[in-house]
């Protein structure tokens, strides 16, 4: 899940057709090239044609009413009269700005972390390689969360702004595509299964032309992580597993049908709360966490505490658990950028594979001796 410091809508203008007046350009067909193979991601899908693409986006937020068209096409193409779409893109992308850390991943991945020249509130970015271009002062910063500078925005004049929602609209980017400026919705992170979060590379593949080196650095992807997933199913024991923490005494814990219960399930561990199902967290009182997970043998993910002390302090009631007293918790807070920037947040949805490494390492220790985890370490 991202981080809800991120947060912050983006809007598209609805129902916009848009037809380019240069009659010296090329004319599209309506032939359809090829339809790109998308396995595990819910949310989008990307069909190309021989002259443009299209890259439709169903699931920019839970429950979304409608489904977002978008037109990536080289410069100086005519588009059929007849082409419906929200926002056309000229491709490939030279300059862009995203407004998730999610996004930087596959920015680097694909080698075109250059062509990033601005971001909401830099020092969430964990990355070295993208850090070293801040420091260097070609990202700017464009705001902090969901307020977004709009003047220093429109005056990087970027190719497109790739952002996300969480359930409609945001008056600063109604201006930036007023301007001229494409705003394109990812939804990313609606994704459940971990590798439909990670397959979205291929969306950003799409913007550069890259869609064959996308598909490529998804499979490997895709292959460890189904190895790693056939090695759980190894292990003799199978471990229950308490998630999250309390905030002004309601705990908040993942549901059954999120990204982080198909992780543990996926490591052979049984997540007590893998019979529910919403969006979101599951809101808990208390003693209903206690009677149900007292005897839990791992807790992982307890919100931002790094220390069982931090977690004493914050609650004496923390220490009711096994957990805590056989000192079994582990978190992904500890693992920063330089500037504060939890490398969870930003990298985990794209490599899937090295949380479930991680979480295979704490419950099954014995199936990956030599393994060094990531994201989760044991609480100090």
């Amino acid at each position: 899940m991202k981080k809800i410091g991120f947060l912050f809508a983006l809007i598209l203008l609805f129902n916009c057709k848009e037809q380019p007046k240069n009659t010296t350009s090329k004319t599209s067909t309506h032939v359809k090239a090829e339809t790109v193979e998308i396995s595990y991601a819910e949310g989008f899908s990307i069909t190309n044609f021989e002259d443009f693409k299209i890259v439709k986006v169903n699931s920019p937020w839970p429950k979304a009413e409608k489904e977002f068209t978008y037109v990536l096409a080289k410069k100086n193409v005519t588009l059929p009269d007849t082409l419906q779409f929200d926002q056309k893109v000229t491709i490939p992308i030279k300059k862009i700005v995203v407004t998730s850390t999610t996004h930087i991943p596959s920015l680097e991945s694909l080698g075109q972390e250059n062509t990033l020249i601005g971001f909401p509130h830099l020092d969430y970015i964990s990355s070295e390689k993208t850090r070293n271009l801040i420091q260097e002062g070609k990202v700017e910063e464009i705001g902090e969360n969901e307020h977004i500078n709009t003047e220093v925005l429109l005056n990087l004049n970027p190719d497109v702004v790739i952002g996300f929602a969480v359930e409609g609209g945001n008056k600063t980017f109604e201006t930036v595509n007023k301007s001229g400026i494409p705003v394109v919705y990812n939804g990313d992170w609606t994704e459940t299964d971990p590798l439909g979060k990670a397959e979205w590379i291929k969306f950003f593949g799409a913007f550069y032309n890259q869609e064959q080196k996308a598909e490529e650095i998804f499979t490997e992807i895709e292959q460890e992580y189904l190895s790693a997933k056939k090695l759980a199913q190894q292990a003799e024991n199978q471990p229950s597993v308490l998630a999250g923490s309390m905030y002004k005494d309601v705990w908040y814990l993942p549901y059954g049908n999120s990204w982080q219960a198909q992780f543990i399930k996926d490591a052979k561990a049984n997540y007590l709360y893998a019979e529910t199902n919403g969006n979101g967290s599951i809101s808990a009182a208390f003693e209903s966490v206690l009677d149900k997970a007292q005897n839990a043998d791992f807790w992982i993910a307890p919100g931002s505490f790094t220390s069982y002390e931090q977690m004493q302090n914050a609650s004496e009631h923390y220490q009711e658990f096994n957990a805590f007293q056989q000192q079994k918790i582990y978190s992904f807070a500890g693992v920063k950028g330089e500037t504060g920037g939890v490398l969870y947040y930003e990298l985990a949805p794209q490599r899937p594979d090295l949380v479930l490494k991680d979480l295979i390492k704490i419950f099954h220790p014995e199936l990956l001796t030599n393994y060094e985890t990531t994201f989760f370490k044991a609480l100090e």
